[in-house]
């Protein structure tokens, strides 16, 4: 996609809302395990790509690690409500072929993704993976693999693995996925949705892609 056909990426939620959601996620009520604002925004996002869509009481409950401390039902539904409609406008968005506006500068600054905005959403991209990881990876693993690639870089959560501390180190690597989030998002969602071009008939593969390796590196 070249500059001049790059979308304006566009916001998920509006201010007030993320405010909204921002103020609950931080308080009391809350428990200490439960994803922030970032982590939920990149949590959301991914259950927007997911290849088969969650029931909303999975993934609220692993969003919150629990059953938050809600004042009333009408609260509750407000909460959860403002949550449902950020992962359902990024699948409207990534639908209509749009950009997902995320909530941070796309900059590193010079630091380590785990210590930025940046790789607490990535983090919690990689939970919504890691809620329904088989589904992703059922077909096409390596692709599919190849694309998770940034967002698993930008993590922190797989630093301590061998094949990729070099990747991890490579700052102006890292520098340029970070300014390209949106666009591999939106890479990642057109994987599952649309077709693979067939102008040329391909083999096809025999028998199970094969398991996936757990989730090694995992971290909060």
């Amino acid at each position: 996609m070249s500059d001049n056909e790059t979308p304006v990426p566009s916001p998920l939620l509006e201010d007030e809302s993320l405010d909204e959601l921002d103020d609950f996620l931080a308080s009391e009520r809350v428990g200490p395990d439960a994803l922030d604002l970032i982590g939920s925004h990149g949590f959301l996002v991914a259950l927007a790509l997911a290849p088969v869509e969650q029931p909303i009481s999975i993934w609220v409950a692993e969003l919150f690690q629990g059953e938050p401390a809600f004042t009333d039902t009408t609260e509750r539904d407000r909460i959860l409500g403002l949550l449902d409609n950020l992962r359902t406008n990024a699948i409207n968005v990534l639908e209509a072929g749009g950009l997902p506006e995320l909530p941070f500068d796309l900059e590193l600054g010079g630091l380590p993704p785990e210590e930025t905005p940046i790789g607490d959403w990535c983090a919690g991209f990689m939970e919504g993976v890691f809620l329904n990881e088989a589904a992703w990876f059922e077909d096409n693993e390596e692709t599919t693999a190849t694309l998770l690639l940034p967002f698993m870089l930008l993590s922190g959560l797989f630093d301590d693995e061998p094949d990729m501390t070099e990747l991890a180190e490579d700052t102006p690597r890292l520098d340029a996925l970070t300014a390209q989030l949106p666009e591999l998002v939106l890479d990642l969602y057109l994987h599952f949705r649309v077709p693979p071009e067939t102008d040329q008939p391909r083999p096809r593969r025999k028998g199970p892609a094969g398991d996936r390796k757990g989730k090694t590196g995992h971290k909060r």
